[in-house]
């Protein structure tokens, strides 16, 4: 399926699609965030699907946060559940990931079709069985290069439009590490082995990625000057003042996709710079929530 097929589904829409957004990040790191980079991660997530589809009904909850008053009736009345991303790490033994798995079981168990992005796809790999590590080689910062699809995701609806080998936005220091049962692997990189996945646990069913489709490069900007000194660290960059030059190369980019020149300079191309390109995993899963309200309907 073209991306352009996808959004012609998307057109057919005769019932607006009900929405909830789960945001990962404690109420701190949602301020903070919304101080460096304008919103919170989940805020973001509702700003780029309102984009996508002006029509949608969204709602949002914290899975992390103790406040998730939802029944399991309440969340099989969602059409779909978009995970945001956060520093949440689910290797870890916290009550911020015990809460984040034990949301995410229950939406397998009430299954309504979910997609996670970053710390979402760690989520739901964990809440289904797998398991999540820090990278091997530290953080994958900016942009996850050359993301090649399996033969599964050559034919999967998730990576529909997409080139075989591809670049997006990315920030993340770990990784899912073990597939759970019941996944399919749909793309990886050199060091990233689980870029993109398929779980099927229970009675849902998930799509995610590890990188971000949902977010602008102005936001890719954003992320690196806060983390300029694990940059730095990782000897990603020699000094604040090179994150600082760079991160202003990418707002350039931002405020003009069309700058070739920046474009070239940085190795990115229109799967990245172009928001019609860049969020094609999220408008082929509205198709594919469309299409399943679609058959809900008449059945």
């Amino acid at each position: 399926m073209r991306i352009d097929l996808a959004l012609q589904h998307l057109d057919r829409i005769t019932v607006p699609l009900r929405l909830l957004v789960v945001a990962t990040e404690t109420a701190e790191q949602c301020e903070a965030r919304r101080k460096y980079a304008g919103f919170a991660s989940h805020e973001t997530y509702e700003e780029t699907l309102r984009s996508l589809d002006g029509s949608a009904a969204i709602e949002h909850v914290s899975c992390v946060d103790g406040s998730d008053p939802l029944t399991l009736d309440e969340l099989g009345q969602f059409d779909g559940i978009f995970f945001a991303g956060s520093p949440i790490q689910m290797h870890d033994e916290s009550s911020e990931t015990h809460a984040a798995a034990a949301f995410m079981q229950r939406v397998f168990e009430a299954g309504t079709p979910s997609f996670g992005s970053c710390a979402g796809l760690q989520i739901a790999a964990v809440a289904a069985g797998g398991k999540t590590a820090p990278r091997s080689k530290g953080m994958e910062a900016g942009f996850a290069r050359d993301i090649t699809m399996t033969q599964e995701g050559l034919s999967h609806p998730m990576l529909a439009g997409r080139p075989l080998v591809f670049d997006a936005p990315a920030m993340h220091s770990s990784v899912v590490e073990t597939l759970p049962p019941g996944s399919t692997l749909l793309a990886s990189n050199r060091h990233t082995p689980i870029e993109a996945l398929e779980i099927r646990h229970g009675n849902g069913i998930f799509w995610g990625v590890q990188y971000h489709p949902e977010i602008s490069i102005g936001e890719v900007a954003a992320s690196l000057r806060r983390q300029s000194s694990d940059l730095i660290q990782e000897g990603l960059a020699s000094n604040e003042d090179a994150v600082e030059a760079h991160a202003r190369r990418l707002e350039d980019l931002d405020r003009d996709p069309k700058r070739s020149d920046i474009a070239w300079q940085l190795g990115l191309d229109d799967e990245t710079t172009d928001a019609n390109r860049r969020t094609i995993e999220l408008q082929n899963f509205l198709s594919f929530l469309t299409e399943r309200a679609g058959r809900m309907a008449q059945s």
